[in-house]
Formats: structure tokens, C-alpha cells, sequence
């Protein structure tokens, strides 16, 4: 059973991280094409949150595996989101509000439809 939960919440950090590096490079694509071409700013947060989704999505699909995705793709979801936010409080925003909460919200819920779709397209596979 010892050998599981390690391998229960190894999966879920890869996924995170995953998902955290693919955020910021996606991140940092987006922010060189705002600064060339001056997107408004509902572009901004529509395709923030298309990153969000993408990270999620990449992040479980290449970490997770061997059942309960719904479990680890919402753990990543809301651990990803949690994670974020921390990030933004330490850089200086400091904006607690309704939109946390949604935003974990969204999160989780992408997170856990990313983990039962790598899971079972897996298993699948």
C-alpha cells in the first residue's frame, strides 16, 4: 500500500510540474506576442485561461497513469491554481477575491476531466 500513495502523489507532482513549465513557457510565447502586436486585454485573460487549460491537460496526460485520474487530475488542477496564486501574491498582486475561488474552481474541474481522459485513453492504449 506504501508503494502506491508513493506512487499516487509522484504522479501528481510530475503532472504539476508538468504543467507548471508548460505554463510558463506558454507564458512567456504569449507575453512576446501581446508586446509585439498590443492585444486588449480580453484577449489577454481568454487566452490565459486557454493556457490554463492546455498546461492541465499536457501536465496529466504525460504524468498520470494507472487509475483514479478524477482524484490526481484535481489535485493537480487545484494544486496548479494554488501554486499560481502564491506566485502572484509574492510578485506583488495582492487581489483575494470571488475569482480565487472560481479559478480553483475552473482548475479542478479541468484538472480532473484532463486525468480521466489521459486515464482512460490509456488504458486504452
Amino acid at each position: 500500500m506504501k508503494g502506491n500513495k508513493s506512487e499516487f502523489f509522484t504522479s501528481v507532482i510530475k503532472a504539476f510540474a508538468t504543467a507548471i513549465v508548460v505554463s510558463l513557457a506558454a507564458v512567456l510565447v504569449f507575453a512576446l506576442i501581446v508586446k509585439i502586436t498590443g492585444l486588449g486585454e480580453a484577449a489577454i485573460k481568454t487566452v490565459n485561461q486557454f493556457i490554463k487549460v492546455i498546461s492541465l491537460f499536457i501536465g496529466c496526460f504525460i504524468s498520470l497513469k494507472n487509475g483514479a485520474g478524477l482524484i490526481k487530475g484535481a489535485l493537480v488542477g487545484a494544486t496548479y491554481c494554488v501554486v499560481l496564486y502564491l506566485i502572484f501574491l509574492i510578485a506583488g498582486s495582492n487581489s483575494f477575491s470571488a475569482a480565487f475561488w472560481l479559478d480553483i474552481l475552473f482548475c479542478t474541474a479541468i484538472g480532473a476531466i484532463s486525468g480521466v481522459i489521459t486515464v482512460n485513453v490509456r488504458a486504452k492504449a
